[in-house]
């Protein structure tokens, strides 16, 4: 009788041991968070799309989940991580290479690695003497949209030099400008070694390699993965960076969260 009058009471007593005190719940939560946050640090990161140089692979709005181990030198401590080199056509993320905004990431497309040879004919891209089949890509167009007309230093690239710096309107850097005729051999740009030439898609509307030159191999950051949330959003949008202009449009995503979601590219694989 007194044995079986004892186990309830030892059920009581375990049933208060297996219970957390605030420190075991505090230590778990922080446990939770330091994988969390070296998982968004070293392993993936979010980025959003500000502009429409990648349409229509990529839209403004569009939230992309980016891979930042494939891209990376390879570590003893992770040995089951998969890397590799870039190839020709991965869309990337880098540091835009521009010493006025070390800090500015870019989602561009990289068309040549190092030894490569590149020409544009009337938009269309010639690697190593071949003309490529790029769908995805945006060609000049007559259609009343002075931005989309033909331009000859950015669709017949590299064939028309950069105008003078102090008269040039297209936003070619003082550098690149200076440093691009090293680099044409037999009216071809020649991608050195260490180095990715990359391009936006919708070439006509891409300030890219064209523009302020080749992607340092050390710059690249990793590549996106899949859009996890896209949400309509302006041109614009990036230019606005006031307090007001921010919280203006935090309060337009609450209250067209739903209508305003473009619902159809969650989770739409990046290629």
């Amino acid at each position: 009788m007194s044995t079986a009058a004892s186990e309830p009471e030892e059920t009581t007593v375990k049933q208060a041991d297996q219970t957390e005190t605030p420190l075991e719940s505090l230590a778990s939560i922080c446990t939770v968070l330091a994988i969390g946050l070296f998982v968004m640090t070293f392993i993936f990161q979010n980025y959003k799309i500000p502009s429409g140089s990648m349409e229509k692979t990529l839209l403004i709005g569009d939230h992309v989940l980016v891979d930042r181990t494939s891209f990376a030198p390879p570590t003893k401590w992770a040995p089951f991580v998969h890397y590799r080199d870039i190839h020709r056509g991965d869309v990337i993320v880098f540091y835009k290479p521009n010493p006025e905004t070390p800090d500015l990431f870019l989602v561009k497309r990289a068309i040549g690695i190092p030894g490569d040879r590149i020409h544009l004919v009337n938009g269309i891209v010639y690697l190593n003497g071949v003309a490529q089949n790029e769908p995805q890509a945006g060609k000049p167009v007559e259609d009343g949209n002075p931005q989309h007309a033909f331009d000859a230093y950015r669709d017949d690239f590299p064939s028309v030099p950069p105008p003078p710096y102090e008269i040039q309107p297209l936003g070619i850097t003082a550098s690149w400008a200076l440093d691009l005729p090293n680099h044409i051999q037999n009216g071809d740009l020649v991608v050195p070694p260490g180095m990715v030439f990359a391009m936006g898609d919708n070439r006509t509307e891409s300030e890219d390699g064209r523009y302020w030159g080749f992607v340092p191999r050390q710059n690249i950051v990793g590549r996106p993965l899949f859009v996890y949330w896209s949400f309509e959003t302006s041109a614009d949008q990036m230019s606005k960076t006031s307090l007001g202009d921010r919280l203006s449009f935090i309060g337009h995503i609450l209250v067209h969260f739903f209508d305003e979601t473009r619902w159809r590219r969650t989770f739409h694989i990046i290629r």
